[in-house]
This record gives C-alpha cells, structure tokens and sequence, in this order.
C-alpha cells in the first residue's frame, strides 16, 4: 500500500470511529431522554434540590484530565435530573410555560443536529425555507396581513423587542428623525403608552430600546385597556407615539377591544402593537376568534411559540405589518455576509445575527396538527380551564375573580394567608403546581392551562387535589 493510501484509510477509519461516537452519544442521550419523559406525568412537579445541590452532585472543580463522553453524559442526566422542574406535566399551571408535542421534540433535535447557522437565506436555505413556511402558515392562521414580516426568537420579550425596534424606527422617521443613524438623543421623544395590566415584559422591551417607562391607562375590572381613557391620554400629548394594547391578561386572560383601541390609535397617528405572548393564538380558534375581533388592523404582533403552541424552549414571534420598518431597525449589512436579494434574510427580523433554526418545531407542529388540529388544541386548553374554574370554583370558600374567556383561572380564598397557604401546600406535595400572585389588592392563585395533555381527566384529579389540600389547610 502507498503512504497516500495509507494515509487516506488512516482517515477513513478516524471518520468511522467519529461517527460512532456520534452513534452512541445520541443513543445514550435518547435513554435518558425517554427515562425523563416518562416519569414527568406522575413525578413531583417541583424540583427536589438547590442549584447548590446539583453543582455539588455534578462536581465543583473543573478536571484536569477529560471525562468519557458517555460518562459526561450520564453525570449530566443523573446530576441534573432531582434539579428538574417538570414543566411538561399536565397539572403545571405555575406560569404560561406549555409542554412540547412530541413532533415538535422531535424536530428540535433535528435543529440541534443540523446545526445551522439560520441568519442568511442564501447560506442555510433549507432551514430557512422551513421557517419561511412557518411563517407564512402562522400569518394565514391568525389571521394577519399576508405582507407581514415574520421573525424567531428567543421569547415574547425579544418578539416585543423586534416590534418596537420597527414601530421606534418607523414613528421618528414619519417626524423626520432618522433614529437608525442618529441614535436617540436630540431627536422627538416617543409617548409609549400601555394599559395598567400590561406584562412587564413590554416594560423591559421599551426600556432596552431607550423609550423608558410607559404612560399607563387605567383598565377595567378585567385588565382590559379602557378606550376612552387611551383616546384622553392621547389627545393630552402631541409627536410620536406607541400602543402597546394585549392579547391575554395574565391574571384573567382577557382582550382588550382591539377594534376600538387600534382606531383612537391610528387616529391619533401612534404604531399600535399588540402583545399576545399566549393569546394571539385565539385567532386560530373559530369558536374563540372574536376575542381578537380588530387585531389585524394592528401594525405589529408578538406571541410565543413556546407556550400555547407547545413547541421547545425557545421560540419567540415577531410579526411585523411593514416589512421595510422591520428591515430598516434589526438589518445589518457587511461585506463578508452574502446578502440575500429578494426577500429577506433572517437576521434582518429578529436581534441576532446567529442562531438556531428555532421555528422549525413550529413548522413540525402547524404540519403535524393542520387548521382543525390547532383549533382543537387551542379549544381544548380554554375547555380545560373553564373546567378547573368550574370545579375549583365550587370549593366551599373559593371565589373565582376573573371571567374565564380563555385559558386563566385566578381564584381567591377568605384571606390572604389561607391563599397563600393553598400555593405553598401544593408544591410541597407536588401533584399540581399553581402560583401566587396579587391582583386587585388581593392575594391570588393562578392556573395557567397550557399543556396539550391537560384534558378532562387531569381537570378532575387537579380539583380534586385541591379539594384535599384545601381541607387539609383548614383542618
């Protein structure tokens, strides 16, 4: 044999043994993948150990000499897992989370697979077709201008980020100030303005795009944003301005009246954005479109895939009516990058310039599920929160403050220690997660129905559960 020869199946066996290790990486991984998933319906919900804990199961100290990659990979899962909150069970109401469809599982290990870079269209085409697709799926889902610019990203705050990255840009440029050359300083200051029950999240958008606090309009007993108070707040300033109005209270789940608001907005000359982090996706619902009866009159939308869709942490939607507003805030151009020329690339519609194809798990679901499978899903959420609201609802004691519309329940019990005390005993025995918080003065808990598995059979073992919990607080 030649050296060339030798050399070539010295290679060829390097290959070989590279591919293998690949093999039983990814098989490793599956087992304990599949272990976690099968415990997560009947384990505790919350997690049974501090970060503290898990640092000192994994080991403080970096080594000094590498670790087997199998053996990495079973300290990892072995490590981690008395860590784990289990987000995917179908009786977490703690926070607007979701559970992951199994497609949608599948798909994203595909993403981490392929491991494309999915910033420029011509460079990774394929993941991008795909998100394309997406995209396009989403707008004629909900319902949205066909024309609109579609972005992933990280989560509804990046989304709100995108959005009001477009609207900062667009409204200064209609008062002649060229914010994206110029910066901020000297130039028009911009009313942000947003109801009283907003999600703090669009705080922290606006304040990372250098807008600072919202101008707050007060909002009915249900946190919807009153109109004629908006129309009086607007008529009370002049220059450039932003709507921030909602798809969802967080506390009680209901819509603002986005045909009323968006026409004093845009009467009024202000961008108007609607933050529908989990409730945007009523539009795909016939029997609960009307909630968002208006919305696409809106000039932008940001929802999360992540939640009520139920794919993988994480996916994030921007949604942009003027494409060229949303090109003009996040684009960047450069010599090196190999620029598409029709359409757009990725990084022009969301804040990075890097990352993973996280929209194709949205694909896999829209495909997976079809127009009637999202309806369905999305139905069934609302169906099982009215159910919770229903049975929790009839508890001696309990009182249900929101009008159940879509996918929240926010109840209340005689005091607040004794609501509070219902939280806390729920995760401490860990069969259903609900979260305290305060609205209206009060001390509440809050169901939160976003998993896909929450149907009827988990509605009845989560009020019973907390029936028990109940008379086992009061004695």
């Amino acid at each position: 044999m030649t050296e060339a020869n030798t050399t070539s199946g010295a290679s060829g066996e390097a290959a070989q043994t590279a591919d293998a290790s690949y093999d039983a990486v990814i098989e490793a991984s599956g087992r304990h993948a599949r272990a976690w998933l099968s415990s997560v319906r009947e384990r505790a919900i919350p997690p049974q150990a501090t970060a503290d804990d898990i640092k000192d199961r994994l080991g403080r100290e970096l080594p000094e000499a590498g670790e087997p990659d199998l053996e990495v990979i079973a300290r990892l899962a072995e490590g981690v897992e008395p860590g784990l909150i289990a987000i995917g069970s179908p009786r977490f109401y703690g926070w607007v989370i979701g559970g992951t469809q199994p497609v949608a599982l599948g798909a994203d290990w595909l993403v981490s697979a392929w491991d494309q870079n999915t910033g420029l269209r011509a460079i990774t085409p394929g993941a991008v077709a795909v998100e394309e697709l997406a995209g396009e799926w989403l707008l004629d889902l909900l319902g949205l201008p066909p024309q609109s610019d579609v972005g992933f990203t990280t989560g509804a705050t990046m989304a709100q980020f995108s959005c009001m990255a477009a609207a900062r840009g667009e409204v200064l440029r209609r008062a002649g100030w060229d914010v994206e050359a110029d910066g901020l300083a000297g130039g028009p200051a911009i009313r942000f303005i947003a109801g009283d029950e907003r999600h703090g999240t669009m705080d922290l958008a606006a304040r990372y795009l250098g807008l600072g606090a919202p101008i707050a309009v007060p909002a009915d007993e249900q946190g919807r944003i009153r109109v004629d108070e908006l129309a009086a707040v607007l008529a009370a300033g002049q220059g450039p301005a932003i709507v921030a109005l909602q798809a969802g209270n967080i506390h009680s789940g209901a819509f603002d009246d986005f045909a009323a608001a968006i026409e004093v907005a845009h009467a009024a000359g202000a961008w108007v954005h609607v933050d529908g982090a989990f409730g945007l996706w009523a539009a795909a619902s016939p029997s609960l479109r009307h909630l968002t009866a208006g919305f696409a009159a809106a000039d932008s939308w940001s929802t999360d895939a992540h939640k009520t869709l139920n794919v993988p942490y994480d996916c994030g939607i921007a949604i942009v009516r003027d494409p060229a507003a949303m090109r003009r805030a996040l684009g960047m151009h450069a010599s090196y990058l190999q620029a598409t020329e029709v359409g757009a690339d990725p990084h022009e519609k969301a804040p990075e310039l890097s990352r993973r194809a996280r929209g194709v798990p949205t694909w896999a679901v829209l495909r997976s599920l079809g127009r009637e499978g999202v309806a369905r899903l999305v139905d069934g959420l609302a169906e099982a929160a009215r159910g919770i609201a229903d049975g929790v609802g009839a508890l001696p004691g309990v009182e249900v403050l929101n009008e159940v519309v879509f996918t929240q329940v926010c109840i209340a019990l005689d005091d607040d220690a004794v609501t509070e005390a219902l939280s806390e005993r729920l995760w401490n025995e860990g069969e259903v997660l609900a979260m305290t918080s305060r609205w209206h003065g009060r001390a509440v808990v809050r169901f939160s129905v976003s998993n896909w598995r929450t149907d009827a059979a988990e509605v009845r073992r989560t009020v019973d559960t907390v029936a028990r919990t109940l008379t086992a607080i009061r004695g």
